[in-house]
């Protein structure tokens, strides 16, 4: 497998998991929304929630955006 279609599989991969996690985060707000909780209960673990949401996905996002250096500046091409 070339380098490039390690860097396209791994973008793949990268995306895939990123549209599972915004499922199962949907999924548990709907489920949250579904409970008799008291406002205050709903508004903290909605607030957990958004958070653990953020530091799973997060990074598989910036690694999907981190511009691609192959070489360092000044570096002879191959």
């Amino acid at each position: 497998m070339s380098r490039d279609d390690q860097r396209r599989a791994m973008r793949e991969v990268r995306e895939g998991l990123i549209a599972e996690l915004e499922e199962l985060y949907r999924r548990a707000f709907d489920r949250i929304g579904d409970q008799d909780l008291g406002e205050g209960a709903i508004a903290r673990l909605t607030q957990l929630l958004l958070r653990s949401r953020e530091a799973a996905i997060t990074p598989l996002q910036e690694e999907i955006e981190a511009p691609l250096i192959t070489r360092a500046p000044g570096e002879a091409a191959p």
